[in-house]
């Protein structure tokens, strides 16, 4: 198993406008590529401008095809220009992750 693991950071008093965005243009045409997400949670102590997901692969192939397949969906790339243009996100950290041997998903 593969885990993609991202947090992003929205710039102060964004957050909020920044999820609903998301969830009304975007979390579908995701979901419809990646499959739902492990996780996909809100910081609630430390840097609350920020909030995570994670996404679950086979392997680093079936990532591969899946994130390409989101890349080409026009719907994808009308969310990603309504989230540019409304500029709440500052930044944003990827991590591949795979399990410890002892750990069985």
């Amino acid at each position: 198993m593969l885990y993609d693991v991202r947090t992003y950071t929205c710039r102060p008093g964004t957050i909020k406008k920044h999820l609903a965005l998301y969830a009304e243009h975007g979390y579908e045409i995701q979901s419809r590529h990646l499959g739902k997400p492990l996780a996909y949670m809100q910081t609630e102590t430390g840097n609350v401008n920020s909030y995570m997901h994670i996404w679950v692969y086979q392997d680093a192939a079936d990532r591969a095809t899946r994130r390409q397949a989101l890349q080409s969906d026009p719907e994808w790339a009308s969310y990603l220009t309504k989230s540019a243009e409304a500029g709440y996100v500052v930044s944003q950290e990827n991590r591949l992750m795979t399990p410890v041997p002892f750990f069985k998903p």
